[in-house]
């Protein structure tokens, strides 16, 4: 039963959280059920309450499910519902405002306990920051952009012409516009206005 749910539900290499199996079985049972496909081999445990189907491929044991993916459906996005986004050094090199590659990735959630803790996902850490107002699938690019902007000056270490190009780039290709800008500016710090002057985003803002 349990297995023919999860085929149903899930494709190969993506992550299973047993918190969120929807079963009308016990706890108990769900975990004893999830034990006997991992000693089958027909599911690979990743951590605790962490699951997938494994990919085939060359290796014996299939394709490891990949520690980015976890913390992506974890902190970021899973089943289409958006919930975070990177941010920060992390954000800033995905731009190409930054040639440094973070050693330890950052990223606002709505899934974070605390303003700001470091986690493990695997080897791979992460710095989660609370954020300032709920992320959805409407404002996480918004939100990202001003999240930037508040702090720019620390994470670029590019030419400033190179920065203001990228920034208008992003906003160009993902159709900001002014009035989203409006809507939620207020819940940044104020040095953020001088930011967007200074880098004349205003220009490029639909």
């Amino acid at each position: 039963m349990l297995y023919k749910y999860l085929t149903e539900n899930y494709r190969e290499n993506e992550p299973i959280f047993v918190s969120d199996i929807n079963l009308e079985v016990s706890s108990a049972n769900l975990r004893r059920m999830f034990k006997v496909l991992c000693d089958t081999g027909k599911i690979k445990r990743f951590d605790t309450g962490i699951y997938y189907i494994p990919k085939k491929g060359v290796l014996k044991n299939g394709v490891p499910l990949a520690a980015d993916e976890v913390a992506i459906a974890k902190y970021i996005e899973k089943n289409g519902k958006i919930d975070g986004y990177y941010s920060g050094y992390t954000f800033a090199n995905q731009l190409g405002i930054s040639t440094q590659v973070p050693f330890v990735e950052e990223i606002v959630t709505n899934n974070a306990s605390t303003r700001v803790r470091k986690v493990k996902v695997r080897n791979k850490k992460i710095l989660l920051r609370k954020s300032r107002m709920p992320i959805n699938n409407e404002n996480y690019i918004v939100l990202q952009l001003l999240d930037l902007l508040k702090d720019l000056e620390q994470y670029y270490d590019v030419e400033f012409t190179v920065v203001c190009e990228r920034l208008a780039k992003y906003v160009r290709d993902e159709k900001i516009e002014q009035k989203e800008i409006d809507k939620y500016i207020g819940n940044f710090p104020e040095k953020i206005y001088k930011n967007i002057y200074e880098t004349r985003l205003y220009n490029a803002f639909a």
